[in-house]
C-alpha cells in the first residue's frame, strides 16, 4: 500500500521540488497538488520541466482523503492555513515554513510539531505525526555544529559565513532576486540577525545546555541559483584526527550526511539530498565547511526524508538523485 500525499502550495520552488520527488517515489501516491491561483492548470504550465512527465493538474479544492499533507506555503501562512482548514487527526502534516519550528510555537491545537532534522531527531521523527521541517541555512549550519555540541565541545563563539543561491529567496520576484541585479553580484544580508539563528540556537542548547557563547552568522546572496556553502569555525583543542573521528562517528548512521578531509564544493550536492562536510584544523581553530542543495536537503528533499521515517520506509526512498557534474 502506498502513502497517499497531498501538497498545498504547489506552485513555488519547494512545491515544485516536492512534486518532482513524489511523482517518482516508489511508495507514494501523489493524490493532489493544491494552488489557489493555478486551479485547473497543468503542473507543467508552472513547472515546465514536468512537461512529458505528468498530465496532472493543480486543484483549488482540498481533500483530506490522504495520509499526509505537505505544506509548501510561505512563512506565516502555514499557521493561518491550518486555522482555516481543520484537519482530521488521521492526516499527518509536514510543514516547510518556519511557523512551527521553535518550541514556543510547536503546538497547534492537539497537534505537536517535532523539529524535523533527522541527524538529530531521527527516533522522534519516526513516531511523529507532525513535522516542522528545518530551514535551509539552519540545516546546513546545524549539520556543521551538531557533533561539537553533542560532545560539549563548543567552548567559544562560532563564526559563520555562508552564501545561498537565488532560489533561497523564493519564486516571487524581488529586487535582490532579479537576474539583472543578482548576476555578477554578491552581497551581505541580515548580518547577525538571520531568522534561522533562533532554531539553530534551540538545537545547539538541546544538545549542550550550557552553551552560552555567540553564533556570529554573516549570510550572503550568491551569484548562482541553487545551493548553500557555509564556512564555520571556532576554537578547538581537538587535533585534525580527533575532529574527523568525532564527525565520522556522529554521522556514521546518517543516510545523507558525509564527512571528508578534503575540500568540498556545491556541485557535489546540487540536485541531491546530501550534506557534505569537510573538517580541517588550522592552528587553534577548527574549520567545518558544509554544502547542501537549499531546495532539497534544505527543504523538500528533507521533507521526503522525514516522510520516509514517519511511515517506516527506507530513509533514502525516492531521494537517490544525481549531482550536477558540470
Amino acid at each position: 500500500m502506498k502513502v497517499r500525499v497531498g501538497i498545498v502550495g504547489g506552485a513555488g520552488y519547494t512545491g515544485g521540488e516536492a512534486i518532482r520527488i513524489l511523482l517518482r517515489h516508489p511508495q507514494v501516491e501523489l493524490v493532489f497538488v493544491h494552488s489557489n491561483s493555478n486551479g485547473g492548470n497543468l503542473l507543467s504550465d508552472v513547472h515546465a520541466d514536468l512537461f512529458g512527465e505528468t498530465d496532472m493538474r493543480f486543484t483549488d479544492r482540498l481533500s483530506t482523503d490522504v495520509d499526509l499533507l505537505m505544506l509548501c506555503v510561505g512563512h506565516g501562512d502555514a499557521r493561518k492555513w491550518m486555522e482555516a482548514h481543520p484537519l482530521p487527526g488521521s492526516v499527518r502534516v509536514i510543514d516547510l515554513s518556519q511557523d512551527f519550528r521553535l518550541a514556543a510555537g510547536a503546538t497547534f491545537g492537539d497537534r505537536n510539531f517535532v523539529y524535523g532534522l533527522p541527524e538529530m531527531n531521527r527516533e522522534k521523527i519516526r513516531s511523529a505525526r507532525n513535522i516542522a521541517n528545518p530551514g535551509c541555512f539552519a540545516t546546513c549550519l546545524q549539520l556543521a555544529m551538531l557533533p561539537l555540541a553533542a560532545g560539549g565541545l563548543l567552548a567559544s563563539d562560532v563564526h559563520i559565513s555562508a552564501a545561498t543561491g537565488s532560489t533561497g529567496a523564493g519564486q516571487k520576484l524581488a529586487p535582490t532576486s532579479h537576474f539583472s541585479w543578482r548576476a555578477n553580484n554578491f552581497s551581505v544580508y541580515k548580518a547577525f540577525e538571520h531568522q534561522h539563528l533562533k532554531e539553530i540556537g534551540e538545537s545547539i542548547r538541546s544538545l549542550m545546555p550550557g552553551f552560552s557563547s555567540g553564533i556570529d552568522f554573516i549570510p550572503y546572496r550568491g551569484d548562482f541559483t541553487r545551493g548553500i556553502i557555509a564556512s564555520v569555525y571556532t576554537d578547538s583543542d581537538l587535533t585534525q584526527e580527533q575532529a574527523l573521528e568525532l564527525y565520522r562517528e556522529y554521522y556514521r548512521d546518517a543516510a545523507f550526511t558525509f564527512v571528508s578531509d578534503r575540500n568540498v564544493n556545491l556541485k557535489q550536492v546540487v540536485n541531491t539530498n546530501k550534506c557534505l562536510l569537510s573538517v580541517e584544523k588550522h592552528g587553534d581553530k577548527l574549520l567545518i565547511v558544509s554544502v547542501i542543495d537549499n531546495l532539497l536537503k534544505g527543504a523538500s528533499g528533507q521533507a521526503v526524508q522525514n516522510l520516509n521515517l514517519m511511515f517506516g520506509l527506507d530513509e533514502r526512498a525516492g531521494l537517490l538523485l544525481k549531482p550536477v557534474a558540470f
